[in-house]
């Protein structure tokens, strides 16, 4: 049997620890821009926000640089950390790229057993109803979040690793827009029809109609929200 001193042990359990706060630091710091509690626009230092979020400076610096490599926040040399605003044209090019991974993921999970369609639509539905539920009592807070939710459970039920790597960071720019700009948009409940021609796409094993029902769901909010921006005159969220 393989014997591991007690060092070696000390400094395993010391990397864990240490990469454990930084991906808390990395949660906390995501989840904070993602519902504006760090603005678009906001600036601090680097100890600042490590203030703020309750957290020790450390994994909050290693925190930084990976959510600048996903373009959520600037590191200003000397000025500390801002996080990213974004214009219309940014809106437009998250929108190209929902598009057409969405799209395709509505296609894939319509293409899988019968069985495997279900389980998807059941977890598509709940998150539908509870967008319609929130629309009733006018909880724009909670119809946000499970509108997030629906779109987060499409990707995952593609089973197609990449496909969410690469979405998770437009994904949170996405999720951002949309809470910033519910109190603008009229509506909501044509997203919940739409949520709903999609599972009943993916219900029945239809790739075409799912990936077309995804994709017209996008174009539509995002036909509806550029126009929204150009009309208050908002450059930059």
């Amino acid at each position: 049997m393989r014997r591991v001193s007690p060092a070696r042990d000390s400094v395993d359990e010391g990397t864990e620890r240490k990469s454990s706060l930084v991906d808390d630091a990395y949660e906390a710091m995501r989840t904070a821009i993602r519902d504006s509690t760090f603005a678009p626009g906001y600036q601090a230092s680097e100890q600042e926000i490590a203030n703020r979020l309750g957290m020790s400076r450390t994994p909050v610096h290693e925190a930084v640089i990976r959510l600048q490599a996903e373009g959520l926040v600037e590191v200003l040399p000397r000025k500390g950390i801002l996080i990213v605003a974004l214009s219309p044209d940014d809106l437009r090019e998250i929108y190209d790229v929902v598009i057409a991974i969405e799209g395709r993921a509505a296609e894939l999970i319509a293409a899988l057993p019968q069985a495997e369609r279900t389980a998807n639509v059941k977890i598509l539905d709940g998150w539908t109803d509870e967008m319609a539920a929130a629309e009733k009592r006018n909880d724009l807070q909670a119809w946000g979040n499970a509108d997030s939710a629906f779109h987060t459970a499409l990707i995952q039920g593609a089973n197609n690793s990449r496909m969410s790597r690469i979405i998770q960071t437009v994904n949170d720019q996405s999720h951002r827009l949309r809470m910033l700009t519910l109190n603008l948009r009229r509506g909501l409940d044509a997203s919940v029809s739409e949520h709903r021609r999609i599972a009943q796409s993916i219900r029945f094993g239809n790739p075409a109609d799912a990936a077309d029902a995804a994709r017209q769901h996008r174009i539509r909010a995002r036909d509806e929200l550029l126009p929204l921006l150009a009309r208050y005159g908002l450059k930059h969220l």
